[in-house]
């Protein structure tokens, strides 16, 4: 087992003292780098980048070879396990992605397997071991997975929506349906994010990214609680270490002291809640991770300085911040911004630490 040079990001999410807060980019190895566009142009698509662990691990590196970030996170795709249903992915240019069959019927439901890891999505935890000896102790190694509801919703609508129509509706219509999906879901998780932890993942978070189109009562029973299914099934210690794993809820700022119960080491926030007072109503209950709006990478080297030190300064002094964007960093960022908004952090946040 390689020692860990750099080990704040996983003292953070313990809330452990760190000598300056530790920072990783949502989608900090996309389209917005030079080098990963070639990568994907080498590669022939999208699937094939993340279907061949030496391009997963090579664009995995990329952002890690331009900026001083604390974690890398494998490359990869939150539809992976729909893929591994029989679904049939595919990416359409400029229109995000699709499935060739939706899943709008109990006997669609019925139909679907429970994903095994080891046999449908070995080419993760190939990409996950290959990046794991790449790094060599250089930073920990974030593994994924979208939340179940948020593969329901793409499962359901065949691909992105504005109105979550048909997942909805089955949702309020046929609930037992909707139970039946998301529990097959959860299973699936479980056992893809512990196949990644086998592998090498030191932390995993998992991306509910439509949780925040729910009402209050249906985001806690169709959300959180499969959320809390698998946080109580995932390996928490592997190679003497405890396994962190974090919770992102994009618009959850309602929710926050819900998310902690679930036993999750840390939350991720979106920027349209105050990290300081999420910090005050979790309490030293979880870290927090977040939480600046993606688009200020837009602005400035000068504003994009200020507003990271105004989040900062929200949170205050102590452990227990993973400075990150709200989301994920946008594809038309220019790149020396995103070095402007990690070098803020590292220079700024030492203060906040003595």
């Amino acid at each position: 087992m390689t020692e860990l040079k750099n080990d704040r990001f996983l003292k953070a999410l313990l809330r452990e003292p760190v000598d300056r807060t530790p920072i990783w980019m949502m989608r900090q190895a996309g389209r917005y780098l030079p080098e990963y566009r070639a990568s994907r142009a080498t590669a022939g698509s999208f699937m094939d980048l993340c279907m061949n662990a030496d391009f997963a691990c090579e664009v995995t590196m990329q952002p890690l070879e331009r900026y001083p970030l604390d974690a890398a996170i494998l490359f990869s795709d939150i539809l992976t396990i729909p893929d591994a249903m029989d679904l049939g992915l595919y990416f359409e240019t400029g229109e995000g992605p699709k499935f060739k069959k939706v899943v709008r019927t109990e006997a669609d439901v019925e139909a679907l397997p429970v994903v095994n890891t080891a046999r449908d999505l070995s080419y993760v935890t190939k990409a996950v071991s290959t990046i794991r000896r790449e790094l060599n102790g250089r930073v920990p190694l974030i593994g994924f997975s979208g939340s179940p509801w948020t593969l329901a919703t793409y499962m359901v609508e065949g691909g992105s929506s504005k109105d979550f129509r048909h997942v909805k509706a089955m949702m309020y219509g046929q609930p037992e349906v909707m139970h039946q999906m998301l529990h097959k879901l959860a299973l699936s998780v479980i056992d893809y994010l512990n196949g990644q932890i086998k592998a090498g993942a030191q932390a995993v978070q998992i991306f509910d990214t439509w949780g925040g189109v729910l009402s209050h009562s249906a985001y806690q029973e169709f959300s959180l609680k499969y959320m809390q299914q698998i946080v109580d099934g995932l390996i928490r210690e592997h190679e003497g270490r405890r396994v962190p794993v974090i919770l992102f809820t994009k618009g959850a700022g309602q929710w926050l002291e819900s998310m902690a119960n679930t036993g999750c080491d840390a939350l991720g926030i979106d920027w349209t809640t105050d990290i300081g007072g999420a910090r005050s109503r979790v309490g030293d209950k979880v870290a927090l991770q977040g939480n600046m709006d993606p688009s200020v990478l837009y602005a400035k080297p000068e504003r994009i300085r200020e507003e990271v030190g105004n989040i900062l300064a929200s949170y205050g002094k102590g452990t227990g911040q993973i400075f990150n964007l709200g989301h994920g960093i946008h594809q038309f960022a220019d790149p020396e911004h995103a070095k402007a908004f990690i070098e803020a952090v590292v220079e700024l946040s030492p203060q906040y630490h003595k």
